[in-house]
């Protein structure tokens, strides 16, 4: 599927849950509104009935008292605010108070009032149930597209997904859906957390001493059981590479690296010095998802897979031949160098199997002997060593001419993010001065971003996006997180509102 059928795809899938949403409100009003006429019919009956009741209540007769409060109670029930109601209650009150006369003179007029009741009630059922046959006609269209369109994406990423498919851990099928839902629980922690240590310190001068210490420290507990909560979450509610494949519907981006690198690449950085919850290769991910789902071979034996590309798990004593099928049908391979003879190995398949623009090598940053291999598999040297940059990730990204002629791209400096030593107040701190100084520092992909974009442009890859991508990619789960906040919120109110139509009146 191209970019602009995915993005024409989203688009009307959006529209068609807001119009489905919509229409759902809107049956649920008008259900509620049928079912308010439909109590409120035996109006007249119960209006003669207490007319009458009262008339044996100023004759003397003591029951009729119990009956003008019965009267009174299924009234307050049935009857539509103001109008009937507010009439049969001023006659109760009447009654209680011994003014008679008043009583009467107000209930000659329940009768009439009880028909303009009826009547309202009518046209509100009237109009509440024309909108709604408005809006069910679109909702039960729209789906119709969306669903061929989600087909037509799934189709197109069928093949890969059935090769990776047999690869990836069968979960069960609520595993997902709890841990994002336990997750949306994270991010409203995370986020009551941001305003309660943000609206403290802006108003603090303000507080007493020991509220403004109740609110900052409030604060700090929920952002980090927010935390807490994420970190623990978002590994249990990633994707596997299956799903990725099929929700993006594109051949994907194949990354290859040494499992060594997922302890600094794919663990949540915590000498960041801002709250962080995301990992360096999520960033990676990002941006390269300008191009295509992002998909890797996991760590053979890790309880929980890191977050970035997407994990499956090849057996480790016959991985070859799932890598040389999906080199194939990947339409890019990036692959990060380091000494691991596995690499070197991905490295001559892809340099004698795949076109020369499909492979981008990532230089690790430190190992001047990477350069050294490298060249024994190229035509010509790359003076890597020479041209590499100063990034203590990913000093340079690497590219290939059609002849295989390496383009060197160094990578410029990004902020260093060694890991610092300290365990809960350190952290603590950070949590409170990520709060008190917003970081103002790009995130650690954005450089590399930069390079690759440039880099993938000389072999023909468009990657407009991919800078903002990588930018924005420590963002992207948090908007995530509020987009489910607010359905699980809007579901829940919507549910709300349906319950007493089942619920016998």
């Amino acid at each position: 599927m191209s970019s602009g059928l995915r993005s024409f795809a989203r688009l009307v899938t959006a529209v068609a849950i807001v119009t489905v949403y919509v229409a759902l409100h809107l049956a649920v009003t008008a259900g509620l509104d049928l079912r308010a006429r439909d109590r409120f019919h035996g109006a007249p009956v119960r209006a003669a009935g207490l007319v009458a009741a009262l008339d044996r209540h100023a004759g003397g007769e003591a029951p009729a008292r119990a009956a003008i409060r019965a009267g009174d109670r299924w009234f307050a029930k049935n009857a539509p605010p103001g109008g009937s109601r507010s009439l049969v209650a001023s006659v109760h009150r009447d009654v209680e108070e011994g003014r008679l006369s008043v009583a009467r003179a107000r209930v000659a007029r329940l009768a009439a009032q009880v028909e303009r009741d009826q009547a309202g009630l009518d046209r509100e059922f009237g109009s509440s149930g024309a909108t709604a046959l408005v809006w069910a006609v679109p909702a039960a269209v729209l789906p119709v597209p969306v669903l061929w369109l989600r087909r037509r994406r799934r189709a197109g990423a069928a093949e890969i997904a059935g090769v990776v498919g047999r690869f990836v851990p069968r979960r069960p099928w609520w595993w997902r859906p709890v841990f994002l839902a336990v997750g949306g629980v994270g991010y409203g922690l995370l986020a009551v957390g941001v305003l309660a240590t943000g609206g403290a310190q802006r108003e603090g001068h303000k507080m007493p001493p020991a509220a403004f210490a109740v609110s900052l420290g409030a604060g700090l507990a929920a952002l980090g059981a927010g935390v807490w909560i994420l970190r623990r979450t978002r590994p249990r509610s990633a994707r596997g590479a299956a799903q990725a494949l099929l929700a993006d519907g594109r051949a994907p981006v194949l990354y290859l690296r040494s499992f060594a690198d997922d302890d600094t690449a794919a663990r949540v950085d915590d000498s960041a010095p801002y709250v962080n919850i995301h990992t360096r290769e999520e960033q990676l991910a990002g941006a390269l998802g300008t191009v295509g789902a992002v998909i890797t071979v996991g760590r053979p034996g890790e309880p929980l897979p890191r977050l970035g590309a997407a994990r499956f798990y090849l057996p480790p004593d016959d991985w070859q031949p799932a890598v040389l099928r999906l080199m194939e049908l990947s339409q890019l391979i990036v692959l990060r160098l380091g000494l691991g003879e596995g690499l070197w190995w991905e490295v001559r398949q892809a340099r004698a199997t795949q076109p020369a623009r499909k492979l981008v090598l990532l230089a690790p940053s430190g190992l001047p002997e990477v350069a050294e291999r490298l060249d024994e598999h190229l035509p010509v040297p790359s003076r890597l060593n020479e041209q590499a940059g100063d990034d203590p990730w990913t000093s340079a990204v690497i590219t290939f001419a059609p002849d295989w002629t390496p383009r060197v791209h160094p990578v410029p400096p990004g902020p260093r993010a060694g890991t610092l030593p300290g365990g809960p107040v350190r952290r603590g701190v950070r949590a409170m001065k990520a709060v008190l100084v917003p970081p103002t520092n790009f995130p650690p992909a954005y450089h590399l971003a930069r390079t690759m974009k440039a880099a993938l442009a000389s072999v023909g890859f468009r990657g407009r996006t991919m800078v903002w991508r990588a930018t924005l990619a420590t963002q992207t789960s948090l908007w995530k997180g509020c987009a489910l906040v607010t359905a699980l919120a809007l579901l829940l109110w919507l549910v709300s509102r349906a319950l007493p139509l089942f619920v016998p009146g």
